[in-house]
């Protein structure tokens, strides 16, 4: 049994939903078919999320949205006619996502993830329409009716564990299952979202649940690369991934998979793999528990803009019992999560994602490490970018460090942080926002020629 998931850009049009039915007819075992909301159909297009989004501002602000919700809908109503679908749906849609629009406004967080979610939600139940509509017996399934329930954080929503059970039940469904992605529902009824990008945790999870051989990835590359392609045209194909290494490149902008879709994955041991809509016939890219690997060896490198550093100094803070304890419950009652914390004897950096650390929330922050934890010098830096060195084999390997550093300095990128994680599958650099793109193709020549 198989779970194919289906990114926006394989679902933008009428076009790639042929494709994606093609896909679904090709294989009996792709019995559950997860979908995110309709991709840009060119690069001056609009995602229909973004599409979402603006309905939801606009209602907040202004009480009224009637010209974002007739872009959503007319997004609809391209697909609707291409594939001569009834035109009941699309008065359903209409119907729905005006209900929503006038929805309790109270939280904005949660009316948000209520607009949001239906991109998903009709992608799903057209999807299952054109599938019917082609012989191939299809139905679209509720995360409600199916089970998926998630903690009541909007936009940052996680699965409870109560629901592996319930979802597990869909492998007893006869047929395909069409499931929208991104979104569930709290214990009492509201809808929440996943991260954006999160359609990828909602494919692990139902992969997980039924215990599926392989969750599938479509996307619109043939495969995960070495590094960003945008950065280098020619960068190597990857066959061959741990969950680890996926999990580290994800996380500082491989964008290809969701860096929180790994851990349903891992707990169940399901492989994934990462496949093109437009070339199903391609390898693609599998991520397993564990692979062979040489000494030395480096899989990819990664990078990603949009980081901030909060340095802080206090001479013998090293002998100051707690303090890294205070500093961060300071954070976490500031709501930020922290990405690294590398550190000195009398100074620490703590890294966070730039947009969550607000101009306000920076002034508080900075005032209350100040007052409660004394710090004699406190600066916050913007416009980091973090770029990650990740392979198993580099486990134990002398010198990896050193061609690192050499290369960045042989292409005039200054290192403003350093850190490698304690699994020693990755090193993390930290460079000025403006130099990551040279400094990736400094580290590419390095270690991959």
């Amino acid at each position: 049994m198989k779970v194919s998931k289906f990114g926006g850009t394989s679902l933008a049009d009428a076009g790639q939903i042929v494709k994606v039915f093609e896909i679904a007819k090709a294989d009996p075992d792709r019995r559950i078919i997860v979908v995110s909301a309709p991709g840009k159909r060119s690069k001056d297009d609009i995602k229909v999320t973004d599409l979402l989004i603006a309905c939801a501002q606009a209602m907040l602000k202004q009480g009224r949205a009637e010209e974002e919700k007739a872009a959503v809908v007319a997004r609809f109503a391209d697909i609707q006619k291409a594939l001569g679908l009834p035109v009941h749906l699309l008065a359903e849609i209409d119907k729905d996502l005006r209900e929503r629009l006038v929805g309790d406004r109270n939280n904005a967080a949660l009316f948000t993830d209520s607009i949001t979610a239906a991109g998903e939600d009709y992608r799903a139940r057209f999807v299952a329409a054109a599938f019917r509509a082609k012989g191939l017996n299809s139905q679209y399934v509720s995360p409600r009716d199916a089970g998926m329930l998630l903690s009541d954080e909007p936009g940052n929503a996680q699965v409870l564990d109560e629901s592996y059970p319930k979802l597990a039940t869909l492998r007893d469904r006869q047929g395909v299952t069409i499931f929208p992605g991104f979104f569930g529902y709290t214990k009492t009824g509201r809808v929440v979202t996943f991260p954006r990008g999160g359609s990828d945790i909602t494919g692990a999870i139902l992969a997980a649940a039924v215990k599926a051989d392989v969750y599938e990835n479509f996307t619109d590359v043939d495969s995960v690369y070495a590094v960003d392609p945008r950065i280098i045209p020619d960068a190597k194909a990857i066959t061959l991934l741990t969950y680890r290494e996926m999990r580290e490149l994800a996380y500082a902008g491989f964008g290809v998979f969701h860096d929180e879709a790994i851990v349903p994955a891992v707990n169940a041991d399901v492989p994934i793999c990462i496949k093109n809509t437009n070339r199903p016939s391609a390898p693609g890219t599998t991520i397993v528990p564990d692979r062979p690997y040489t000494a030395g060896g480096v899989v990819g490198i990664s990078s990603s803009d949009g980081f901030c550093t909060l340095f802080l100094s206090k001479y013998l803070m090293n002998r100051e019992i707690g303090f890294g304890r205070r500093l961060l419950q300071i954070l976490e009652e500031e709501g930020l999560s922290y990405e690294h914390v590398p550190s000195g004897i009398d100074n620490t950096s703590v890294i966070l994602r730039n947009d969550l650390l607000t101009p306000a929330k920076e002034e508080r922050v900075v005032s209350r490490i100040r007052k409660e934890l004394g710090a004699d010098d406190i600066e916050v830096e913007r416009g980091l970018a973090l770029i990650m060195v990740v392979g198993e084999g580099m486990r134990y390997t002398v010198g990896l460090a050193a061609r690192a550093t050499h290369a960045l300095a042989e292409g005039g990128v200054n290192i403003e942080m350093m850190n490698q994680g304690s699994s020693e599958i990755s090193m993390m650099f930290g460079v000025k926002e403006v130099d990551r793109k040279r400094a990736v193709k400094a580290l590419y020549g390095a270690f991959f020629g």
